[in-house]
């Protein structure tokens, strides 16, 4: 079994007027988020994680718009439900803060078997129905102009 890196990317997608787009997880009915992933071994960066992420999972292009990395990471303790995808004894992720603008809403396209639905909300809409914290955190710093690139 090869384990998953505890580095991952948090990728906020939003037109410039402040729609969201959040997708439900397939195994987690009711959990909204934004993209996310951990990045794949080898030399993969945070930005490369973020662009294959968004076409993985939402098959959005991140050449359509401007693909911002923040100065922004989270560290935070892994779920005990999920720490089997990790190496023995690994408890923590750092997770890696980004946003995509896109001039206006884009077409999705859903990973199958990873999400199940997808919204456009309005941006304080979108941060109430984070189930993260860290999600919700970066959706409402994004919305009051407060990212730091």
């Amino acid at each position: 079994m090869s384990f998953k890196l505890p580095v991952s990317v948090l990728v906020v997608v939003h037109t410039a007027d402040l729609e969201v787009l959040l997708i439900e997880r397939a195994t987690r009915p009711g959990f909204w988020q934004s993209v996310t992933g951990s990045l794949e071994r080898g030399d993969e960066g945070v930005d490369a994680a973020a662009a294959r992420e968004l076409r993985e999972e939402t098959g959005i292009d991140a050449a359509r718009g401007t693909l911002r990395r923040w100065k922004l990471a989270y560290t935070f303790e892994i779920y005990q439900q999920w720490r089997h995808r990790f190496g023995p004894g690994v408890t923590y992720n750092t997770e890696h803060v980004l946003s995509l603008a896109l001039p206006r809403r884009a077409p999705v396209r859903l990973a199958p078997g990873e999400h199940t639905d997808f919204a456009w909300l309005p941006w304080r809409e979108a941060a109430l129905r984070c189930f993260s914290w860290s999600n919700r955190d970066a959706i409402v710093m994004l919305g009051e102009g407060a990212v730091i690139t």
